[in-house]
């Protein structure tokens, strides 16, 4: 019982961290948003043009060829190769969105894998 109470007090706080930078960030076609969703197994991210409601880019860890788990390395490689997809779209430019993450850890290690290849956050 005591378990579940915390489990859903953590989620009630990442969820009011995501409202509060959701808020702040708000994605174009020049410059989107980077949103990143992580789960113990997976990252997944997209690019997201706000204004029209569309993705620009997409990347699922888990529907690759070589399945990427989500830890650091796997950030990295999926970084790089998020990173190839927006330079083919011409995406130079991004809003990135923790998405009610902390900044630490695997969040951290993707954005700074983006900024190694050339995308300005």
């Amino acid at each position: 019982m005591r378990r579940s109470k915390e489990l859903k007090k953590r989620d009630i706080r990442r969820k009011k961290r995501k409202l509060r930078v959701r808020y702040r960030v708000l994605g174009t076609s020049e410059v989107p948003r980077v949103s990143i969703k992580k789960t113990n197994r997976y990252l997944i991210v997209q690019a997201i043009d706000d204004t029209k409601g569309h993705t620009l880019a997409f990347i699922n860890s888990g529907h690759l060829e070589e399945k990427i788990p989500c830890n650091i390395e796997g950030a990295k490689k999926v970084g790089e190769l998020f990173a190839e997809k927006l330079k083919s779209a011409n995406i130079l430019a991004v809003k990135f969105d923790r998405n009610g993450y902390k900044y630490h850890g695997v969040v951290a290690k993707f954005a700074d894998t983006l900024r190694e290849n050339g995308i300005k956050l």
